[in-house]
């Protein structure tokens, strides 16, 4: 009997060690999770700063000093490049790793790996998309230049360094929580990092929406609901520049467009993907100096986007926002300049219908002649399930992304994806460069390498200029070319030739006194070339230019209180059409109030107001009603655009698309009106009644800032900042203000101010884990410590960290 309970009890520990020890689902293996010696534990740190005052590295060839500032940013100084860029590595991994890793695992399509078969769908669109094949592809283009080879190289012997000493109790909290390792990392891994930042913000498009619509509505309809432009446009470079140089001409071919649709498309980046950037002469500023503020709108997440820092070496000394696992600055300021970017809103990717000769896809037709195809058979490693296969066909446009075995409708499309991301791209050298550019003239020359993602590129100097720059590869393109799926037989529908980088959109020293973006149209109907985008901002940059035009006397606390500005645009064109249609004459009760809530409001959407809620509840409620054709389409359909939205209910009020679809009646605008208004104060209404407190705009719109894996402990919810993706103040649920800087200079130097909603340490066990959030929704921006040398003091420096050479 004894011998079976020993029996027994030997069997239930042996099956509570493997419990313990391994992963069961979802769920991490307990033992080592839960061991105070390497588990979890391990991640919550006592000290911000947990790093020895020495490290060794036989890499390096020269000490590096890393001095930390009470905001955790590191100061790196080194004798030489290789030095430096190593350290960046390094010291990036130190806070960020797992970050780095994830993002680069999502962008080539791995999560599968980590998480299991819920992510197979994900990555499988990722491959698609061909961004790894982008990344080799930029990768061999590097290999020409000594110096971008050299620097990669550096930053990721750095990130090896880190990794390459770490045990399991020195891993990332989330490494312990999806079980597994960090891998070493590749100079690859950098590139596809900056791929993934060109899909964030570069991939958006509506060519095979538009080429659904057009067939649903006819020609006629289609450019009353989608026109690419209006006489009131404000764009990034000032109407009326001139523009000395003679263009590039292409001869738009007597064409059809194909006729292949599709169902379902991949799902595009985040529209409200953009930011704004601004530049103020000295003429208009209060000191006489210029001054710079940039903002990107992007995903609200933790661990941030972003990682600040200071790099200093012979021949550089730079400050500001870097990626985590790409080397330099890429949004900040030197001794000489500064610079800000913004999304510019052009069409880079296009889409071609192909003809297979036969069903084994190795040739497709060209004019009169047949290519050959290359295939790439794509493993996919699924965690805890059977690894799944696609063969993915390459045609000299890029990848057929659709086919009869992705969104193809069984074999009736398929469609190859032209994209400049997928050339290969030299934009390290173009921020290598800008890094170091004293004055208007080198900063310029160093947008000879860049190919994207499209941006808008402010630009100020101690010398008193201010400029702004579209910078991208642009191809020169016929009117109407990319608008729609083409033809990917005919060789007259493909780019003919590309803008030459000089040739690309810029002013500087405007006679206004500033230069600004927000995502907007970039030029006016002058500009020799023809430019689309399907979808343009046309709110927060008249916003911003309409202070800009009133202000004098410009200071860094104007600047901040416009970067915070809450004014609502929109609001303020559309309210008053909708107020002036409610039926008032039988309006009680909670109605009445909220009516005299939205007559008083002044289109401030503060935090703590209630009119805000009101009004974008209202008009949400509206804008579905009024596009209710596009809610059974068959086919997928992009709804137009609010901008359009509200010029039509301004200017073409009796339209037929103001009827509802699935009623006998013939509603009119009025009527969608008070029926959107009823249904909005039913759902504010329900809403407060389910979390019992008043749907002030703060707590109703709920700005929240996540995760990455969106694990609720280490995320805040209801940040209390005012705002909305429309508003200058871009704050919406889960995007928004990704870095905030303001930048002065002049002939002391160079001042600098800035905040982002997170944290230098992506560790939630690190006491400083999100603790700039608070700051950042009410608008407190911290002076940024930009330090001459080493050998500068400062009672905000709090810590040394040195790493020499092994030999020494």
């Amino acid at each position: 009997m004894k011998l079976v309970r020993f029996i027994f009890a030997l069997i239930l520990t042996l099956l509570f060690f493997f419990y313990l020890n391994y992963k069961q689902g979802k769920i991490p293996p307990l033992g080592k999770f839960l061991s105070p010696f390497s588990g979890f534990w391990q991640n919550g740190e006592i000290n911000d700063l947990d790093l020895p005052n020495e490290l060794e590295a036989e890499e390096l060839s020269a000490p590096v000093i890393i001095k930390f500032d009470d905001k955790l940013i590191p100061h790196i100084f080194a004798e030489n490049e290789y030095d430096l860029y190593f350290a960046q590595g390094y010291v990036t991994a130190f806070h960020r790793l797992w970050q780095m890793e994830f993002q680069v695992l999502a962008a080539a399509g791995r999560t599968a790996e980590i998480v299991g078969e819920s992510q197979l769908e994900f990555d499988r669109i990722q491959r698609r998309k061909g961004l790894t094949y982008g990344a080799q592809r930029s990768l061999e283009a590097i290999q020409s230049d000594p110096k971008v080879t050299k620097m990669v190289q550096a930053y990721t012997d750095g990130i090896n360094h880190w990794i390459n000493q770490l045990d399991y109790d020195d891993y990332p909290i989330e490494y312990k929580l999806l079980d597994y390792t960090p891998e070493e990392w590749s100079d690859l891994k950098v590139m596809l990092l900056l791929k993934n930042m060109a899909d964030m913000l570069s991939r958006g498009e509506n060519d095979l929406e538009n080429t659904n619509a057009l067939q649903t509505f006819g020609i006629e309809d289609f450019n009353r609901l989608f026109p690419e432009t209006y006489s009131s446009i404000d764009p990034v470079i000032p109407a009326g520049t001139t523009w000395g140089f003679p263009p590039k001409s292409v001869s738009k071919p007597d064409i059809d467009f194909p006729q292949a649709f599709t169902g379902q498309v991949i799902e595009k980046p985040d529209p409200r993907n953009g930011s704004n950037n601004f530049a103020v002469s000295g003429s208009r500023t209060m000191s006489g100096n210029v001054l710079l503020a940039n903002e990107p709108d992007l995903s609200l997440n933790l661990p941030s986007i972003w990682y600040v820092v200071q790099l200093n070496a012979p021949g550089i000394n730079t400050m500001g926002a870097s990626l985590p696992g790409a080397p330099n600055v890429i949004i900040g300021f030197n001794d000489s300049i500064a610079w800000g970017l913004t999304n510019a809103k052009r069409d880079v990717v296009d889409w071609y219908n192909i003809e297979f000769r036969d069903e084994r896809r190795e040739e497709y037709r060209y004019d009169d002649k047949w290519l050959k195809t290359q295939k790439m058979v794509e493993e996919f490693v699924v965690r805890d399930g059977d690894n799944f296969y696609d063969t993915i066909v390459y045609t000299h446009y890029g990848p057929v992304s659709y086919d009869e075995y992705f969104l193809g409708n069984q074999d009736k499309v398929n469609f190859a994806m032209k994209w400049t991301a997928h050339e290969g791209s030299h934009e390290l050298r173009t921020l290598f460069e800008v890094n170091r550019a004293s004055n208007y003239d080198e900063f310029l020359k160093a947008f000879r390498y860049y190919t994207g993602p499209p941006q808008n590129f402010a630009f100020a100097s101690v010398q008193g200029d201010i400029a702004m720059t579209i910078q991208g590869k642009f191809p020169v393109k016929w009117e109407g070319q990319g608008k729609f799926l083409l033809d990917g037989k005919d060789s007259r529908q493909e780019w003919q030739d590309i803008i030459p980088y000089e040739q690309n959109a810029t002013v500087k020293n405007p006679e206004r006194g500033f230069v600004s973006s927000a995502n907007q149209h970039p030029v006016d109907s002058t500009y020799p070339y023809y430019v689309y985008d399907y979808k343009y901002e046309h709110y927060r940059n008249r916003r911003i230019n309409d202070r800009l035009k009133l202000l004098r006397n410009v200071n860094v606390k104007e600047m901040v209180r416009l970067q915070n500005d809450n004014y609502n645009y929109r609001a303020s064109e559309s309210l008053p059409i909708m107020l002036d249609n409610l039926d008032t004459t039988k309006m009680a009760g909670n109605k009445a109030k909220a009516f005299h809530l939205l007559k008083q409001w002044d289109y401030f959407t503060e935090p703590e107001w209630i009119a805000p809620s009101i009004y974008q509840t209202w008009w949400n409620e509206l804008y579905a009603l009024i596009w209710d054709e596009f809610d059974d389409q068959e086919l997928a359909m992009s709804r137009p655009q609010i901008f359009h939205t509200i010029y039509m209910m301004r200017n073409d009020s009796s339209s037929k698309f103001f009827d509802i679809q699935n009623t006998s009646q013939n509603e009119t605008l009025q009527d969608l009106i008070n029926v959107s208004f009823d249904r909005a104060l039913d759902s504010l209404e329900k809403w407060k009644e389910e979390n019992g407190q008043e749907y002030v705009w703060y707590k109703y719109k709920n700005t929240r800032i996540k995760h990455i894996l969106g694990l609720e402990p280490f995320s805040f919810d209801q940040v209390k900042i005012g705002g909305y993706n429309n508003i200058v103040n871009a704050a919406s649920e889960r995007h928004g203000p990704s870095w905030r800087m303001v930048v002065e200079l002049g002939a002391t130097g160079v001042k600098a101010w800035g905040i982002y909603p997170g944290s230098q340490s992506g560790n939630p066990g690190n006491p400083t884990y999100g603790h700039m959030i608070e700051d950042w929704a009410t608008g407190n921006y911290s002076p940024l410590l930009f330090l001459s040398d080493s050998n500068e003091e400062s009672e905000r420096l709090i810590f040394t960290h040195t790493i020499q050479p092994e030999d020494q």
